[in-house]
């Protein structure tokens, strides 16, 4: 009597296991789909009590219209920061779930999973589960870029760039980064605001067998004894640029919700750029006695410790044309101001 309770035991186990584990893809997808569907309508209605009660703060007259308006945006922001977490972990099982769909290790019964969730014309699961990504894309008004830009550099001297005393297309720049960019309004594309931070390198070639030396306060160029194969002097900088982006990506409306998106269109921007110096290097190469000799200086070279300056780019999608000048001159005490100037080409990566 024993071993057949005990057999028994087992053979209830096992059924009970087998009917659990044949639980349908689709059962466990709709699950899931209400437990997002109920997240959404959770964090929703405490939203909406909250606004409530800052409304009935505004009628008592304990607070103005712009604290109210304050408090309302803050309270939106917890929201859907909760609802893009909560949810974010149901999808990990939705994710989870696919997987073991995918490995053959739960079954399907071949339609309902495609009326759930791909069936356009399915006016609950699938309409609510795209609303709901939809509105996840609107709760984000900030994205982040990769930045990377080159091109010629040369220096103003008494306002021109004419006859200069360096290469033109042998001085160059480049500058790495990250930006990020915020949209300024809540219901409009077109104007962001860009901050972030650069490495920037500006090099500058000599002609006529010149390089730099230090007089001085002064830094002058001077005409080398010896021929030089190369001259070259380089700048680094760590600069902060900020810029007011106008975006001409507009917007689009899905299921009843505005996506906005950045970088699909046209794109102008204007700022400038403000940081400090972290290194000035100059280097020579020639020859002496049939050897190679390269000669690498670095000092201050009474270079300006400090940078600002103006910067403008326009394009089209992630790349644009890119042009910034120095405001303040290169050297600190030269008789005659020198100013860095860039033009080159910009790319912004999402």
């Amino acid at each position: 009597m024993r071993n057949f309770t005990i057999y028994l035991t087992v053979f209830l186990c096992l059924i009970a296991s087998k009917i659990i584990a044949q639980e349908t893809f689709e059962v466990k997808a709709k699950i899931i789909a209400d437990k997002i569907e109920n997240i959404t309508k959770e964090e929703k209605a405490a939203l909406k009590a909250e606004i409530e009660s800052v409304n009935k703060e505004l009628e008592a007259g304990t607070i103005t219209q712009e604290q109210a308006d304050e408090k309302k945006l803050k309270f939106a922001e917890v929201r859907s920061q909760n609802i893009e977490s909560r949810v974010g972990l149901v999808q990990d099982e939705l994710k989870d779930l696919v997987k073991q769909k995918v490995d053959g290790k739960i079954k399907s019964d071949g339609h309902e999973f495609n009326f759930l969730l791909f069936h356009k014309s399915d006016g609950r699961n699938h309409d609510k589960y795209v609303k709901h990504q939809d509105s996840i894309k609107n709760f984000s008004r900030t994205t982040s870029q990769i930045v990377f830009a080159l091109g010629v550099n040369n220096l103003v001297t008494n306002n021109a760039v004419a006859n200069s005393d360096f290469r033109y297309w042998g001085s160059h720049f480049y500058e790495f980064g990250f930006a990020s960019s915020s949209r300024l309004f809540k219901s409009n594309n077109l104007l962001h605001g860009r901050y972030g931070l650069s490495l920037m390198y500006n090099n500058l070639r000599p002609t006529d067998n010149r390089f730099f030396q230090e007089s001085g306060k002064e830094t002058q160029l001077v005409t080398s004894p010896i021929h030089l194969k190369d001259s070259r002097f380089r700048n680094v900088y760590l600069v902060v640029p900020m810029h007011l982006e106008f975006d001409f990506s507009g917007k689009q409306v899905k299921n009843d919700k505005t996506i906005f998106r950045t970088h699909q269109s046209f794109r102008l921007g204007l700022g400038g750029y403000f940081g400090a110096n972290l290194k000035s290097k100059q280097v020579l190469d020639y020859e002496i006695d049939g050897n190679d000799v390269k000669e690498r200086t670095k000092g201050n070279f009474n270079v300006n410790d400090f940078i600002y300056g103006a910067s403008a780019y326009i394009g089209y999608k992630d790349i644009s044309l890119y042009a910034k000048y120095d405001i303040n001159p290169l050297f600190k005490d030269n008789a005659v101001d020198q100013n860095n100037i860039s033009l080159g080409i910009r790319w912004d990566w999402n």
